[in-house]
């Protein structure tokens, strides 16, 4: 199978909306109508079981039935919602799949969407799409729901939220301040060099940090389609769809090189490779002034609630969208499910009715959050409610369809679903996007160079050790391990991948 895996960023991410509606016109003009007649009082309700990656919140019945009283009136159907922690999620969904269990509508993350689709374990959508799903049509757009393609079929649909990243760094505005340091003139790494020197004296700790425990300095630095997986890469997003090793490009030697040039100046972080620390509780204690990141509208103020001080940012890259970056967080219907034309009609309403859409991302008005100040879109808890005594707290709305149908709380931007619509509109799409490998022909290789790859990226882009003598070493490993036929086979599909969606 021909598919892409995803990242996802990710990392956070935002609050979603739903959408469709099924028969008979629309409820206070939310949801669309293409689900069917809803004439007969008496016809029978079918129930979905729905299982996505979450903690189940005390009050997840309440919003269940809240849910319901909409979805038994508009698609004859009710849901059961099936929150799955996390550490179990695969486990337990694998469990499902393979022993046929009743499951009608789940979550797919972009890293397993390949192997479920090679499984036969997602059924194809197109169809179905057409018949029950002009919501989710009109709110992911035709580029983005090609972009989960395998095979020329849509075995998942993308959650409508941030469909880009552009990378940039992340700082701490109290030392900006302090320092006198002027963000807008930072446009490369290059114009790094004197500000970390400036933080680093005045300061007396090194102030570029990793983002997160177990990456590099250059996860969050992508000059390139990585194609799902980083092994055989695309420069610039285009490169003419030729296929090449990152690791041999001169740019890659280029930045390792400025790395171990900042570990040597004590820019970095020395614990870099092994630290176990997020970058907040390092700004927190005042031991980090900056990290790179994928970023979007909002990113600014999301990172700065968790790290507990007030945070800028600065593009060094601008924004495109990947097929990693579109398939991060999906949708599909599982082959376990004789509800199919149902779970379509429910995964609609996700992306085109905001009732729908609030009651999974915020729970119940009145109960669990009410309309702040008269605005339209903007909330808050109720009068002695906060996030840690709700009974419904559930903030994925990146992940329950059409995120742009969401409340936002008190605090946030109120116009950022307007931005966020922008900011993919005028993203850069990458000449692959669309493209996923399958690395099933080359097994053996591929297993070998990731183990490659682990011993060598984590310390090199993180500027522990010296590439003039490690990088050398580094590129022969993995040729030894077979990364040229791995790059000849994605190659391979690439270009009849290219060739079957006439990409030149």
């Amino acid at each position: 199978m021909k598919k892409k895996s995803l990242a996802v960023s990710s990392a956070v991410l935002l609050s979603i909306a739903l959408t469709l509606s099924a028969c008979g016109g629309n409820n206070n003009g939310s949801g669309s109508t293409n689900a069917g007649s809803n004439s007969s009082a008496n016809a029978k309700i079918d129930e979905l079981t729905i299982a996505f990656p979450s903690t189940s919140p005390k009050d997840l019945n309440r919003v269940e039935d809240a849910i319901n009283q909409i979805t038994e009136n508009k698609i004859h159907a009710k849901i059961n919602l099936m929150p799955i922690s996390g550490g179990e999620w695969v486990q337990q969904t694998n469990l499902m799949l393979t022993s046929n269990e009743k499951l009608d509508l789940m979550f797919v993350s972009g890293a397993l969407y390949n192997s479920m689709v090679a499984k036969d374990q997602l059924i194809p959508l197109d169809d179905l799409l057409n018949q029950y799903g002009s919501g989710i049509q009109t709110a992911v757009g035709e580029d983005y729901l090609n972009a989960a393609k395998v095979n020329s079929k849509i075995y998942a649909v993308p959650t409508v939220r941030d469909m880009a990243s552009d990378y940039g760094l992340t700082m701490r505005k109290d030392l900006v301040d302090k320092y006198n340091i002027d963000a807008s003139k930072i446009k490369s790494l290059d114009d790094m060099d004197q500000v970390l020197q400036t933080v680093k004296d005045g300061e007396g700790f090194a102030p570029l940090i990793p983002s997160s425990p177990g990456q590099t300095y250059l996860d969050n630095y992508l000059f390139y389609d990585r194609l799902g997986d980083g092994i055989g890469v695309l420069p610039d997003y285009d490169n003419g769809l030729k296929v090449v090793d990152l690791y041999e490009t001169p740019e890659y030697k280029e930045l390792v090189t400025k790395l171990r040039g900042w570990y040597q100046k004590g820019y970095i972080m020395k614990d870099s490779a092994t630290s176990k620390t997020t970058p907040w509780e390092l700004m927190k204690s005042n031991k980090g002034f900056a990290y790179f990141a994928p970023m979007k509208p909002g990113f600014a103020e999301q990172e700065s609630q968790a790290a507990g001080t007030q945070l800028t940012t600065v593009e060094l890259l601008p924004a495109v969208a990947m097929t990693s970056t579109v398939t991060g967080a999906m949708w599909g219907v599982p082959v376990n499910t004789k509800l199919e034309d149902k779970a379509v009609q429910f995964l609609n309403l996700m992306y085109s009715d905001k009732d729908i859409v609030n009651l999974l991302d915020w729970g119940i008005e009145g109960t669990h959050y009410v309309k702040s100040d008269g605005a339209d879109n903007v909330i808050d808890y109720p009068s002695g409610v906060d996030s840690s005594t709700t009974g419904y707290n559930m903030p994925l709305g990146w992940m329950f369809g059409n995120q742009f149908l969401s409340y936002v709380m008190k605090g946030t931007d109120p116009d950022i679903w307007n931005k966020m619509s922008s900011f993919n509109n005028s993203a850069k799409h990458s000449k692959a996007l669309g493209f996923g490998f399958d690395p099933t022909p080359v097994k053996t290789e591929y297993a070998a160079v990731t183990n490659v790859i682990t011993q060598y990226k984590l310390p090199l882009e993180t500027g522990s050790v010296d590439p003039a003598k490690v990088l050398p070493d580094f590129i022969a490993k993995l040729k030894s391990a077979g990364i040229d036929k791995i790059i000849a086979e994605k190659q391979k599909q690439l270009d009849a991948w290219a060739q079957a969606n006439s990409v030149q």
